[in-house]
């Protein structure tokens, strides 16, 4: 009887315990990269290039359902480049619906796009969404990479212009080897002014100008702002690209020349110059 007296005294306690059994957090699932919407997952080793956009999407399951039926999901989505800064601003959204045992295998689906900034250097990108069941305030998280391809260039150090680097069209993008014109013909030449800085909101503004020496040191032509660059992205501008278009005038006597480029930052009231050395044939 003692027993039999325990057990029933401890039964309530028991029904009591499986009612408040913690709840389960959501689980993210299907969770792909894609180079169009509702794509396939991007194949291995595939790469973007800047300017691409980027897809992805996600389902949830696990999620909680109130004694009204209903369903309250919140999400946010954030891609960040390989150090860590956020390439573009964090995409937030909710899902409120209401379901029926109908519904049974029904899954919400989030969906996700964004642009990769022209500018962005190449790197491993990471997109990580977070989940979060407004019931009962438990989290899923989940991320996924995709990789950017394009011309490598080395920002690091102070202001200055690098890579300077001679063609022979607009379209050219392997530099000439022997960098050598004739009168008549058309110079091109490009390069990148790395190490300004940046105010509130990323603003910069860079300035350039170029002149060309005659082998005996006489200014030949000079263009003190030939082009400028002022911009304010979300995604901070780590090197801004130049070009030069000149035409190498008929009766230019034969020799070597300098392509002298002088930039101005704005931002941070200082100047840079690079140089550059072509030669003028006969």
């Amino acid at each position: 009887m003692r027993i039999l007296a325990l057990a029933a005294a401890l039964a309530p306690g028991v029904a009591w315990a499986q009612a408040q059994a913690p709840a389960k957090p959501p689980v993210i699932i299907n969770a792909t990269v894609q180079q169009y919407e509702d794509g396939p997952s991007i194949p291995t080793g595939h790469k973007f290039v800047p300017g691409e956009t980027v897809f992805f999407s996600f389902q949830v399951r696990g999620f909680s359902v109130s004694s009204e039926g209903k369903v309250r999901l919140t999400y946010r989505i954030e891609t960040v480049d390989s150090d860590g800064v956020p390439m573009v601003e964090p995409d937030t959204g909710r899902i409120e619906t209401e379901i029926s045992d109908l519904d049974k295998d029904w899954l919400p689906k989030v969906r996700y796009s964004c642009l990769i900034p022209p500018h962005a250097l190449p790197g491993e990108f990471r997109i990580t969404a977070l989940v979060r069941d407004a019931s009962t305030v438990l989290d899923a998280k989940t991320e996924a990479t995709f990789s950017v391809q394009g011309r490598a260039v080395d920002t690091s150090g102070p202001f200055s212009v690098r890579n300077i680097r001679f063609l022979r069209s607009e379209d050219d993008r392997t530099p000439l080897t022997v960098v050598a014109y004739r009168p008549g013909e058309a110079l091109w030449a490009r390069f990148d002014i790395t190490g300004f800085k940046s105010g509130e909101k990323n603003h910069i503004d860079v300035i350039y100008g170029i002149s060309i020496v005659s082998p005996s040191g006489k200014v030949l032509y000079s263009e003190l702002e030939a082009a400028s660059e002022e911009d304010a992205p979300f995604y901070p501008r780590r090197y801004v690209p130049g070009v030069v278009s000149l035409t190498v005038q008929p009766k230019t006597t034969p020799g070597e020349y300098t392509l002298i480029i002088t930039a101005r930052d704005q931002v941070g009231n200082q100047t840079c110059e690079g140089r550059g050395v072509f030669r003028v044939e006969p």
